[in-house]
């Protein structure tokens, strides 16, 4: 990872709100996302109903807030028709007022993109998208279940950077059979779109899902460990090499383009998050408050209607729960974590000795302002630096 700092974080990392989209028009075979395929389209302003409902029931858990972002995830949000987003953002706004420069982001895959339907999306108030393009080869492409070109996906990801003033696009490296030298290449063609953010993610083999069955069959294998090393340096040295090095472990960016919504899961900051199987992080009277609502969404839709939500998971966390998760997502970030927060949150400092023994074997540093952050060299091992400071 580039080592280029940044602006500084700031100490408040803001309040924000995720919007769950759960609908696709066909499940990715890699995906454990909590989405889901229907044949009719769904009842739309039945939909719009219940989502202000919750978000009325979130704000009385919340009271005033004012919005820096708001995320539509999915599934894929860009089926939604552009009023249903409107009527949505207009009932946030109502609940928790949307900042002047508020970050709106909008997912999209590049067979739902149509010129006419961003420019819908873009007076609805979205102002960020972020593409699901995941492959630039068609072969690629087709293993992983997309139903989308690479001509169509480049097309796409032109018409956002036409439509929206921001613009981010995913990609998936550390597919069967890919070599460094392959992916340098895709990647040099990604960048060469001009784009200012890239969501760059190694494919993970997820339970439960058609490509874990295949693993385990022998029929689908991923890049041995070395390869794998190799992807993810030729990774760090081309976007950084490009002006887009990387700010969290996944996600690269020029300086200023970063995605301030998921920079604020990352710093730890308050998220309401409503829709089917959405998950939040509120501050209450009563504490910081773990939230998730039923994932399956007729049924989250007919408890909204019944109660007014979907909640199904609404738990207190207690002051060294909230450090182990500050913990967890900051270190994902360039930026490293403010060891004070870290103590007054867990009511502890780290071990003197094993932040020393990671530093030593430099997979640990400690800024000048005191902020600890992962080296280079330890990005690849992060779970394991993780659950040594933890413990």
């Amino acid at each position: 990872m580039d080592r280029a700092d940044r602006a500084p974080p700031p100490v408040d990392p803001g309040f924000g709100v995720y919007v769950h989209w759960p609908f696709c028009k066909a499940k990715c075979p890699y995906c454990d996302f909590n989405s889901h395929v229907r044949h009719a389209p769904p009842d739309e302003a039945r939909f719009v109903a219940a989502f202000r409902a919750e978000i009325a029931h979130m704000r009385a858990r919340t009271g005033q807030r004012r919005t820096q972002s708001v995320f539509f995830g999915g599934g894929t949000p860009s089926l939604m028709a552009p009023a249903t987003v409107e009527a949505i953002l207009d009932a946030i706004d109502a609940a928790w007022p949307l900042d002047a420069r508020a970050e709106v982001t909008l997912e999209a895959n590049p067979t739902s993109v149509e010129a006419g339907r961003f420019r819908g999306y873009r007076a609805a108030g979205i102002n960020r998208v972020s593409l699901g393009v995941q492959a630039l080869d068609d072969a690629s492409l087709k293993a992983l279940g997309r139903m989308h070109s690479a001509a169509e996906a480049l097309e796409a990801v032109a018409i956002a950077r036409s439509a929206f003033e921001r613009s981010s696009f995913d990609l998936i490296y550390a597919r069967p059979g890919q070599t460094p030298e392959d992916w340098a290449r895709e990647l040099n063609r990604a960048i060469a779109e001009g784009c200012e953010h890239l969501s760059l993610y190694q494919l993970t083999i997820e339970d439960g899902t058609p490509f874990a069955a295949l693993y385990r069959a022998g029929k689908l294998k991923t890049p041995e460990p070395d390869v794998a090393r190799a992807l993810w340096d030729v990774t760090q040295e081309t976007t950084a090499a490009a002006g887009l090095p990387a700010y969290e472990i996944s996600n690269h960016a020029r300086p200023g383009a970063e995605s301030r919504h998921n920079l604020l899961y990352w710093r730890y900051g308050e998220y309401a998050g409503v829709g089917p199987g959405a998950h939040g992080r509120l501050d209450t009277p009563e504490g910081r408050r773990a939230t998730s609502t039923e994932r399956g969404p007729e049924a989250w839709l007919e408890q909204v209607e019944a109660g007014g939500h979907g909640l199904v998971v609404d738990e207190g966390l207690s002051r060294p729960e909230q450090a182990d998760e500050y913990l967890i997502m900051g270190l994902r970030l360039a930026e490293g974590i403010d060891r004070q927060r870290f103590a007054a949150l867990s009511g502890r400092d780290f071990d003197a000795g094993r932040v020393a023994a990671l530093i030593g074997e430099g997979m640990l540093e400690e800024r000048a302002d005191g902020r600890l952050r992962v080296t280079p060299q330890g990005f690849p091992v992060l779970d394991a630096i993780v659950a040594d400071l933890a413990a």
